[in-house]
């Protein structure tokens, strides 16, 4: 996190810790601003690599799982870094910036992954680098997000999963109405003090729970290599090219896709318990052993939490869930935003 950012948002009433802003003072309150009402929220948390130069798309379309030489300047995609198993190392929003392919992705996995792809560019023309730090990146969402965003930064993509940049930074349409804004820091203060007419400012536990609740996964450290893309229904919200060459784990992602029906899929659940990435689920017709894993979970305004995780399809349909053991916390299943492929 920048300092001059974090001494900011400190005089705005942010509790923070390890460059993530827990909340301002009143989590129950931002909870149910977020429920109903237009939030922001920065994203310090979340890291971003950056890769320059001639040979940089071509240097991603052999490591990620979408098609990277199709990304147009105005566009952003969903993207994953699988290991020669197929198995998630990581997964990003990436966008174009300025001559920069940038990959946000959870701030905890980002040394691991930047190393590991550093590892692989030999005598390609590309440098990748941590970029976190170079500018302030938010989110906004909500009934009002799109006129807030279009007030202060004086543009406003069109349409999901474009960008468009303005003076104070780019903005990138991830939802009907959620936005993320890469923001210059010198014009930081001034963009949050716009939005915060309208928008109720947040932490991150907030964002995280309406990500989540919008069938979005983030891959964090304790989930790495656990899941293929299609596990975390990857190739529902557009993180997947099946047209595009090889990359690390293409040939088990592409079986996985092709050669019978997928055995275990992302759910979305409400726990009367406090859940956690990497948290074991279990069910009564799988005895001894686990049925599935939590992928990513956050605070839910009414109580409890909301969760995203992975389960044996079939157990998922004909038992209940429990939470870490047995006889834990039972899980009630919710509706995805959007359809699984039968």
């Amino acid at each position: 996190m920048i300092d001059s950012w974090k001494n900011f948002l400190q005089s705005q009433g942010a509790r923070i810790a390890n460059s993530t802003v827990l909340h301002y003072g009143d989590p129950a309150a931002e909870r149910a601003a977020a429920a109903g009402g237009t939030i922001v929220a920065d994203l310090s948390q979340l890291g971003v690599i950056a890769f320059r130069g001639d040979e940089a798309a071509s240097f991603l379309q052999n490591q990620l799982t979408n098609d990277v030489r199709g990304l147009q300047a105005d566009a952003a995609q969903w993207n994953g870094y699988c290991s020669p198993k197929g198995r998630l190392l990581g997964n990003f929003l990436v966008w174009r910036q300025g001559e920069d392919y940038c990959l946000q992705l959870s701030g905890d996995i980002l040394p691991s992954v930047l190393k590991r792809l550093s590892m692989f560019i030999m005598r390609a023309k590309v440098q990748g680098r941590d970029a976190s730090d170079e500018h302030v990146r938010l989110v906004v969402a909500g009934k009002q997000a799109a006129a807030m965003v279009s007030a202060t930064m004086g543009v406003l993509p069109n349409t999901t999963m474009h960008t468009v940049s303005g003076e104070a930074g780019q903005v990138i349409r991830v939802g009907d109405d959620k936005f993320v804004l890469s923001v210059l820091p010198e014009r930081a203060a001034t963009v949050w003090q716009g939005l915060r007419e309208a928008a109720t400012p947040v932490g991150a536990p907030v964002w995280d729970w309406l990500r989540l609740n919008a069938g979005i996964p983030m891959i964090v450290a304790a989930t790495q290599e656990q899941f293929v893309p299609q596990m975390v229904n990857f190739e529902v919200i557009g993180g997947v090219s099946f047209q595009k060459g090889c990359y690390p784990g293409q040939e088990i992602v592409a079986r996985s896709q092709y050669l019978g029906k997928l055995k275990r899929r992302m759910f979305l659940a409400h726990v009367d318990a406090e859940a956690a990435p990497g948290d074991n689920l279990y069910s009564a017709d799988i005895e001894g052993q686990a049925t599935g894993t939590v992928v990513n979970a956050a605070p839910a305004p009414a109580g409890g939490f909301d969760v995203l995780a992975v389960a044996q399809v079939e157990s998922a349909a004909t038992q209940t869930l429990h939470l870490k053991a047995g006889n834990g916390a039972a899980l009630t299943l919710k509706p995805l935003p959007y359809a699984l492929p039968e």
